[in-house]
């Protein structure tokens, strides 16, 4: 939970969560999307790194065991992976834990099975803790036995010409 989703009520001197006006279920994203407002470190990946298809297959499952729905830290969803510092209080309740980094991902390109990476962001929280785009895009990827520097790259094509009648 982050610092500004908990109201401190002055009188007794207590933190309870800031009310919304719609509770988030364990697939909104809502906590994580709080948390990317606040990143100190975003890199885009120039270019795109490709996840090549026996890796992605390796990484998601690792990504899956892992999940902060049974104990883990990360959670995968299909556009973004989030790393907390710790696995969540219930399945829509992440408690104290703290989004550390996401990694910003499209399932199916360039190829229907690979995957591409194509940013990468650190929280103040994770930056606090060491965590760097390198490191943290590495302990994903190691699951696949890859490393961002490992990662084969799209290819950067010129635009294309524009059309005239």
């Amino acid at each position: 939970m982050h610092r500004r989703d908990r109201l401190v009520d002055a009188a007794v001197g207590t933190s309870r969560h800031a009310p919304s006006a719609v509770e988030p279920d364990a697939y909104s994203g809502s906590p994580s999307d709080v948390a990317y407002d606040e990143n100190v470190v975003s890199e885009v990946i120039r270019p795109a790194a490709i996840v090549p298809e026996e890796a992605a297959r390796a990484i998601l499952i690792e990504l899956s065991l892992n999940s902060i729905h049974s104990g883990g830290l990360w959670r995968a969803e299909p556009s973004r992976w989030n790393r907390y510092d710790r696995p969540w209080a219930s399945t829509q309740d992440p408690g104290d834990a703290g989004l550390l980094g996401s990694i910003q991902v499209a399932y199916g390109t360039p190829t229907k099975y690979e995957i591409t990476i194509y940013r990468v962001s650190i929280t103040r929280r994770g930056e606090e803790l060491g965590f760097t785009v390198q490191g943290l895009t590495d302990e994903a990827l190691g699951h696949g036995d890859l490393s961002l520097a490992q990662c084969p790259r799209a290819s950067v094509l010129p635009p294309p010409k524009p059309f005239r009648f």
